[in-house]
């Protein structure tokens, strides 16, 4: 009998009882994982986000399940019958629309239920619409901070953003077609001209990412109200250099605790001063002679 694996494909394991987090195609079918199929087709149960979009999937490769609705709504009865599944030996993955699960996705309320009574999760990874936009926004990905949905309100967005102001590092934020306009000048308003990038119709036909600066982005007429979700990325702002004042208040500090020279030290890996500059500012401070 000829193995229906390829030679280096390694054959599937069988799924063991647990809670299985299921990552599924944020547009094209054929980038489900041979895992998640695996999984969802061993499954006793599947909890979905939406079972009509979850059913398509399934029926996309010929799988049949238990289809269970688990949304904001649903999701506190879904995990009590979860965890009494899984401690029955019963296989029970989640997924969501689109995507992995939890990721601004119903299922949190499922996860901490399993982990509390000391039961088996299990992640399947594989897309991500967060991922894959910061992949090709072309903008810094060594240290990242995932926003998930701005306030829907200008003021409040604008609050919410100038906490995220002082932040350095790339800023990635979920948004709706309707309220991307909305968000795109909230964003330049309290950012200012950050580079950033609008990814649409991931994985789909349309696909699209648009670049520019965010005063730029809020201009362009074909990101004023498009369809579906899309991911904002937004790259990190300059370092503002430490004021005269700012270096004189950390030395003051500084010299609580230590001499001239440490205290210059300290404050120059703070502050990204030179030493040299700060330990004559110190000297001055304790009254001394710079020179």
């Amino acid at each position: 009998m000829i193995s229906p694996f390829p030679p280096m494909a390694p054959p599937p394991r069988p799924v063991q009882p647990g809670l299985y987090l299921v990552s599924t195609p944020i547009g094209n079918l054929r980038d489900i994982t041979l895992r998640a199929l695996d999984v969802l087709k061993a499954a006793d149960l599947i909890l979905a986000e939406d079972t009509r979009v979850t059913g398509k999937l399934l029926s996309a490769y010929g799988l049949k399940a238990r289809l269970e609705r688990c949304d904001d709504h649903a999701s506190e009865r879904a995990a009590g019958g979860a965890v009494e599944r899984v401690r029955e030996g019963q296989v029970v993955a989640l997924v969501s629309d689109a995507g992995t699960p939890m990721v601004s996705d119903p299922g949190f309320v499922v996860a901490r239920a399993m982990i509390a009574a000391g039961l088996p999760v299990h992640p399947v990874p594989g897309p991500s619409s967060l991922l894959a936009a910061l992949a090709v926004a072309g903008l810094p990905a060594d240290r990242v901070l995932f926003a998930g949905f701005l306030p829907a309100k200008s003021g409040q967005r604008r609050t919410a953003l100038e906490a995220l102001k002082p932040i350095r590092a790339t800023l990635v934020f979920f948004e709706s077609g309707p309220r991307l306009a909305g968000s795109l000048a909230d964003m330049a308003a309290v950012l200012g001209p950050r580079p950033a990038a609008v990814a649409r119709e991931l994985t789909k036909l349309y696909e699209e990412c648009v670049r520019g600066d965010l005063v730029q982005l809020a201009a362009k007429p074909q990101l004023d109200g498009p369809r579906g979700e899309l991911v904002v990325v937004i790259g990190p702002g300059e370092d503002e250099q430490a004021s005269d004042a700012d270096a004189d208040a950390a030395l003051v500090d500084a010299l609580k605790r230590a001499g001239p020279a440490d205290a210059a030290s300290e404050v120059s890996k703070a502050l990204d001063l030179p030493r040299k500059t700060l330990y004559r500012r110190a000297l001055a401070l304790q009254g001394k002679d710079p020179a």
